[in-house]
């Protein structure tokens, strides 16, 4: 049936034409159904016009039209496809159609068995679910999850398939909602889509698949095992990868088998990461494909070689690829430099050879320099990464960091509020820009480092204390005394006890390491000793008397071994008859290594020739540890064996 329409043009301003408005509140069929149209034609491609119906107050009228059942569904139809179009308007109108509740209005509808009125709501939900500022996964109920895969398979229409597969993707943006959309039949219902080889349902049917695996183990697994008929879903991501198909499809089907891959459903070694995912990332990564192709590759060439030493070097064999990079550092945009610094970053996380390759690119230093300095903090973020990768290179913190000044940059954004994300990555650096041999060393110093690193011990973020210690503990390594001095009085005889009970046990190894380096070598133990014994023969009790594993209490006992190398200090130790039985009795314990550190001390109190060694040796006589060092000459252990052998020898009369 054809419906009189009154004239109309796409020019037409809503707001001088109040008869278009007035009818879409009529009784009347045609008059309602005429006035929608001419609103949903009007608003086509116009922000202006839709903010004008907008601002009329049309959307909920609308959302009432789709809604109810008593209408025809022509005129349902009509309001989901106009909704639609004002969907793909400015933040501000789509955030005021999620606030009117239409996502769980057109989800209703789906309920419905009118296929025109679905498509339409469907289209709808797409526009929706595409938004990236205004997620709408909140909305969506297991229920909703299910419904959504009962209408769509292979035989559907290719819109339809498309459109499930968008609104799939903002569905599982959690690890709860990928784990619902997995127990309800989602990898089957992806995997049959697959078979459908058009770029329009394989292209959202991967990114679905790469949503909802990201950083999802068992997920992961499950669709790596999922196969329709017969085909396995990662059979099918192999052949996308193809240098044939789409640019978009290519890198789509390559991320999703980054994140199978770093999810640990498919190890490095396998052909389809090594001979498939990575060449198609570094091809894409290459100047003739868009810099928004380039950006994608790119940044997920980074998350896919960030740990494997392996891919790294596969990697980085391209001259091209370092290349192609160093060309997306010289772009203009946010998103190509800050894509480069973070690939630049994984390739070299863990060789040597690679971080010289890099460093050696014409200008690369000074591009991580002024990044550092960037006003953006993607910018800053990407780039601290990178120089934090490049920093483990012994050879680089002695030379080309030191001709760069790369830490004035690094202490202004580690001083200037940084955000949590960038204040872990910032304070990683300076950890090993910290390291004994670093010329930065002394003038990161002299910024207020010590405090600044103090301030992160007490920090609530786990990762953030650990850098904190770490990097005091690195701080500490052969330092001055003045800089010992410092770092315990700016830290706190507190503060050092609350970091030995900390529950994280690697910031307990690098506090002990802290400690270790503070009271060493000897020509400064017996003056840390002096000022600081007390608090730091309380806080090695506190370890070894606590449930720790042994490579924890070594670290103390190694401490106890600093201190009885010290003239003066040995006193703190021969003194405490409770420390000397915790020695005696580690000197029979099961882990070999708490036994070699414990007759390493034990070496350190006796030996001959020092003031006092005399009494020592018999107090330690009358504990047993003669006896023990007799039984232990028996070990099979050659390092326990020698270490016995050397502490009987202090014994004279032995």
């Amino acid at each position: 049936m054809l419906y009189k329409m009154q004239p109309f043009t796409a020019f037409m301003n809503v707001e001088s034409s109040r008869s278009y408005i007035d009818d879409l509140y009529s009784q009347d069929f045609n008059k309602c159904l005429n006035s929608i149209i001419c609103i949903k034609n009007s608003v086509i491609g116009s922000n202006r016009q839709k903010e004008s119906v907008i601002s009329q107050g049309i959307v909920p009228r609308l959302i009432y039209l789709l809604k109810d059942k008593n209408i025809k569904n022509d005129v349902r139809t009509e309001a989901a496809i106009t909704i639609g179009s004002l969907a793909k308007g400015t933040e501000d109108h789509i955030e005021l159609l999620i606030n009117s509740g239409v996502v769980q209005s057109l989800l209703e509808v789906l309920e419905e068995d009118d296929p025109k009125l679905i498509n339409a709501c469907l289209c709808c939900l797409r526009t929706l679910a595409s938004q990236e500022h205004h997620l709408i996964n909140s909305k969506f109920s297991t229920k909703n999850i299910q419904k959504l895969l009962s209408l769509v398979g292979p035989t559907e229409s290719l819109q339809r398939q498309s459109c499930i597969a968008t609104i799939l993707t903002s569905s599982c943006k959690t690890v709860n909602e990928q784990n619902i959309l997995c127990s309800v039949g989602g990898p089957l219902v992806l995997a049959s889509l697959l078979s459908v080889d058009h770029p329009s349902v394989r292209i959202p049917v991967v990114t679905c698949l790469a949503s909802m695996c990201f950083d999802n183990r068992d997920v992961a697994k499950e669709i790596v095992n999922t196969m329709y008929k017969d085909i396995k879903i990662t059979e099918y991501l192999a052949g996308m990868v193809s240098r044939e198909k789409p640019t978009e499809m290519q890198l789509e089907a390559a991320r999703c088998l980054t994140n199978l891959h770093r999810a640990d459903a498919i190890s490095a070694n396998d052909p389809i990461i090594t001979y498939k995912t990575l060449p198609c990332l570094v091809r894409l990564c290459q100047f003739e494909h868009s810099e928004s192709h380039r950006i994608v590759a790119a940044d997920t060439l980074a998350y896919l070689t960030e740990v494997d030493s392996n891919l790294q070097q596969v990697a980085a064999i391209s001259n091209q690829l370092v290349n192609a990079l160093v060309d997306l550092l010289e772009r203009s945009t946010v998103a190509a430099r800050a894509a480069a610094f973070r690939a630049f970053a994984s390739l070299g996380a863990n060789d040597e050879d690679i971080r010289k390759r890099i460093i050696d690119t014409k200008c690369l230093i000074e591009r991580v320099v002024e990044g550092l300095s960037d006003s953006n903090k993607e910018i800053n973020l990407a780039s601290v990464r990178c120089l934090h990768s490049l920093s483990r290179s012994v050879q680089q913190l002695r030379t080309t960091f030191q001709d760069h000044s790369v830490w004035k940059p690094l202490m202004t954004l580690l001083t200037d509020d940084p955000s949590p994300e960038l204040l872990l990555a910032a304070s990683s650096t300076l950890c090993n820009l910290l390291l004994e041999f670093s010329p930065a060393k002394e003038p990161i110093l002299q910024q207020g480092a010590i405090q600044l690193l103090s301030t992160l011990t007490s920090s609530v973020d786990p990762a953030l204390r650990l850098n904190g210690v770490w990097a005091l503990m690195n701080l500490a390594f052969q330092a001055e005394q003045r800089v010992k001095s410092q770092i315990l009085t700016t830290l706190g005889t507190d503060q050092i006890f609350r970091l030995l009970a900390d529950s994280d046990p690697r910031v307990l190894m690098k506090t002990l390491g802290l400690l270790r380096n503070l009271v060493s070598p000897r020509t400064h133990t017996d003056t840390m000793m002096a000022l600081h014994g007390p608090q730091v023969m309380q806080g090695v009790v506190l370890v070894l008397e606590g449930s720790h594993s042994p490579e924890i209490k070594e670290q103390a006992l190694l401490i106890l071994s600093n201190i009885a190398d010290g003239e003066r200090a040995k006193d703190h130790i021969i003194s405490n008859d409770d420390v000397l039985k915790k020695l005696v009795d580690y000197m029979t314990h099961p882990a070999p290594c708490l036994q070699e550190s414990a007759v390493f001390c034990v070496g350190n109190l006796s030996r001959k020739g020092e003031p006092g060694a005399i009494e020592r040796q018999s107090k330690l006589r009358e504990l047993g540890v003669v006896n023990i060092l007799q039984q232990l000459m028996g070990t099979s252990d050659t390092v326990l064996f020698n270490r016995v052998k050397s502490t009987l020898g202090n014994f004279t009369d032995v």
